[in-house]
């Protein structure tokens, strides 16, 4: 089995672990200060990887470049604009068809990672691709009255449209994060995906961070104080969402953004397990065949 197959399992894991933290601090924090959470207490988790494998192990820092910082840049700002872009494709149309057509995200990542980087893809995982997305969509239209036929016909709303863009943007930052990562390796003497992908983690959290404590202390100073109230749960959130990020950009690094965001997809199983398990609650027959369209999905791209 390759190294980032279970990197990716794990990531997933662990974002579960951060999205349930964040959930729990909505209320009791803005979406802003929710937000800020995941990095801003996230940041020191990532100078302590790059410091172990720095000072600790002895590996070297890679030089930056001006593709690096092109990549990160565009990165972090695909990544605010996806998620402006959901959040309006819910106001205009159903959560339903937003959501829905932003899960095409693996799907566009592959046809930007072939633009922009060249990455090829093999045709199984190009099935494995398309099945788990088809599972996220079901998921989706599980909860709702809509069925695939309404979903297509619903093509040409405005939410449709504004839940595809959301989509495009989220595989462009994906894809931009593996182009900042993969460019770190020109100035290594001998590439290391470890320390490029930490390096290129810290980088990103740092500006992310940066940016979102200046737009806090400008428009609602009030909410860093909130935020310092509860720094244990801010600790929990930042710790595991480092934890996901440094697993989601080693996979970048080692693979093409597509294939790990089609992996990805095993945390819908995640969060599924803990509904059943956990909270006792009842799930569809559509929510059971989306599960399988998943696990079928990740079942080809692992085997294949």
């Amino acid at each position: 089995m390759e190294i980032w197959i279970p990197i990716t399992v794990a990531a997933a894991f662990m974002q579960n672990i951060r999205s349930t933290t964040q959930k729990h601090l909505k209320g009791k924090l803005k979406t802003i200060g929710a937000t800020f959470v995941r990095f801003g207490f996230g940041m020191p988790f990532a100078a302590l990887f790059v410091s172990i494998m720095h000072f600790g192990l002895g590996w070297e820092l890679p030089e930056t470049n001006q593709t690096f910082w092109l990549w990160v840049i565009l990165a972090g700002f695909m990544q605010i604009s996806a998620q402006q872009f959901l959040l309006n494709a819910f106001s205009y149309d159903s959560f339903t068809v937003g959501t829905a057509y932003s899960r095409t995200e693996a799907v566009q990542a592959a046809i930007l990672g072939f633009v922009l980087l060249g990455d090829r893809i093999a045709l199984s995982a190009i099935a494995a691709i398309a099945l788990t997305v088809a599972g996220v969509i079901t998921l989706a239209l599980a909860k709702s009255n809509l069925s695939f036929a309404g979903l297509l016909s619903a093509f040409n709303s405005r939410g449709a449209r504004i839940g595809l863009m959301a989509g495009a943007c989220f595989g462009l930052s994906a894809t931009s994060y593996r182009g900042a990562s993969l460019a770190l390796g020109e100035g290594l003497v001998e590439p290391n995906f470890l320390m490029q992908a930490g390096f290129t983690l810290q980088t990103t959290i740092t500006m992310q961070s940066a940016a979102l404590l200046i737009w806090m202390a400008v428009t609602d100073r009030a909410e860093i104080g909130r935020i310092a109230k509860v720094w244990k749960w801010g600790l929990l959130a930042g710790a595991s969402g480092a934890c996901a990020s440094f697993g989601w950009f080693i996979g970048f690094t080692l693979q093409s953004a597509a294939v790990i965001k089609a992996l990805a997809q095993v945390e819908m199983l995640f969060t599924y397990a803990s509904t059943i398990f956990i909270f006792k609650e009842k799930v569809t027959k559509g929510e059971l065949f989306g599960c399988a369209l998943i696990v079928f999905g990740i079942l080809v791209l692992v085997l294949g």
